[in-house]
């Protein structure tokens, strides 16, 4: 058991009730502790409150309850982290439990390390970390970058503009990705936005911002127990690629960790390269079932929910998943024309002071954003050094980056 589990407090639990299940009666039993669920509509399957949104549910059963109250009925709890130790198994006669491994979790053991540096050096090679500065390095020489925590006090207005730049970058991203992402999914992302903030004020949630000047570049959504830092939803803006900010993120966010002496930081569910690299533990989230051994309906409908759930991760196994998002981001969203954009040697013109039209980033240049990051990064150079002009020549678009060090003629069509 983990103390003071975010996922069944009070306000996740009763804020996840209003967006999801409002209406259907709450239930408790007696053979566990500290679990609401609710009833599906036609079985009698009782699934914890939390469902799929949680990112680890911890439990405990009561050996000397009465079964009384769980006669016909099957009890199924998503997302249960193997880490977290939780003596399942059939504890009283009449019932009987199952575990179905589904996503893997990975985790870093903070407390097997003295501090940042310990673990960063233990991790990664010398070459690796004298990247990761370089990465830091140079993104705060081009811009003006700061990083802020906001956890136990978020005013309500900063927390409005956070999330809607939040929204906006993973909509940026996945768009990118050319795949449906289940967080911006509206009924998901509204829950999310009403969940968080009364979270932070208690010290439950946070968010980790990276800023460039007033505007968020990366935002980490975190929740909290008393020892682990669950890291549930992080995106960056994909016009700083070439910075790595997602990387420069976590060493930030791992530099609270060890400041602030949690013991575990947990990258959570579903594989990504990033977490594999990053932690130093990987485990299995499971779905453990808990059934009334002596009814035939229930047993029936238990080893069917463990049949359902083994298929489907087989099918997760095989990145069926993935093509489904691919499958269903084609299907929803509507077709856009996005701009080409080459670089071309700047000998094949002879640019003159008179063809050159001043512009700067707030002239609509969004979708050169990415470019004139990348020249920054290649340069090593300021923004503020930077000058963007449009070349009058001819019927093409041309754009002509230039800074103290080098210049660069972009053909945007």
């Amino acid at each position: 058991m983990i103390k003071n589990n975010p996922f069944t407090s009070d306000t996740f639990t009763n804020i996840w009730y209003k967006h999801f299940v409002k209406k259907q009666t709450l239930f408790l039993f007696n053979f566990i502790n500290n679990i609401n669920f609710y009833k599906l509509s036609i079985f009698p399957i009782y699934i914890n409150v939390g469902r799929n949104l949680t990112k680890g549910i911890s439990y405990s059963l009561n050996a000397q309850s009465s079964l009384k109250d769980f006669k016909k009925k099957v009890c199924l709890l998503y997302d249960v982290p193997a880490f977290f130790n939780i003596k399942a198994g059939n504890t009283q006669k009449g019932l009987k439990s199952l575990k179905i491994k589904q996503y893997p979790g990975f985790l870093i053991d903070l407390e097997k390390h003295k501090n940042f540096n310990n673990y960063f050096s233990a991790t990664f090679s010398k070459s690796s970390i004298q990247k990761f500065r370089r990465y830091k390095n140079r993104l705060e020489k081009c811009f003006n970058i700061t990083h802020k925590m906001y956890i136990g006090n978020i005013d309500k207005q900063e927390y409005d503009s956070i999330f809607n730049s939040f929204k906006h970058l993973l909509t940026k991203r996945f768009d990118d990705k050319q795949i449906t992402n289940n967080n911006l999914n509206p009924k998901e992302w509204n829950f999310y936005y009403d969940v968080v903030y009364p979270l932070i004020l208690e010290r439950k949630a946070s968010l980790f911002v990276t800023y460039n000047d007033n505007t968020p570049i990366a935002i980490r959504l975190n929740y909290y127990s008393e020892d682990i830092i669950f890291d549930a939803i992080t995106v960056f803006d994909i016009d700083y690629n070439k910075f790595h900010i997602g990387k420069i993120s976590i060493i930030k966010i791992l530099e609270w960790a060890f400041e602030n002496n949690y013991k575990i930081f947990d990258f959570s569910k579903g594989y990504f390269d990033y977490k594999e690299k990053w932690s130093d533990l990987k485990y299995d989230f499971e779905y453990h079932l808990y059934y009334d051994a002596k009814s035939i309906k229930a047993i029936i409908l238990a080893n069917s929910l463990a049949w359902f759930f083994r298929a489907k991760q087989y099918l997760r196994d095989m990145e069926m998943n993935k093509k489904l998002h691919e499958f269903t981001y084609l299907i929803r969203k509507k077709e856009t024309q996005n701009r080409i954009i080459s670089e071309i040697s700047e000998s094949e013109i002879d640019i003159k002071d008179n063809m050159l039209i001043a512009l700067n980033l707030n002239n609509d240049l969004s979708y050169l954003k990415k470019n004139i990051f990348d020249f920054l990064f290649i340069t090593n150079e300021h923004l503020n050094n930077l000058k963007i002009y449009q070349v009058k020549h001819d019927h093409r678009k041309l754009i002509l980056l230039k800074n103290k060090k080098k210049s660069q003629l972009l053909l945007v069509s």
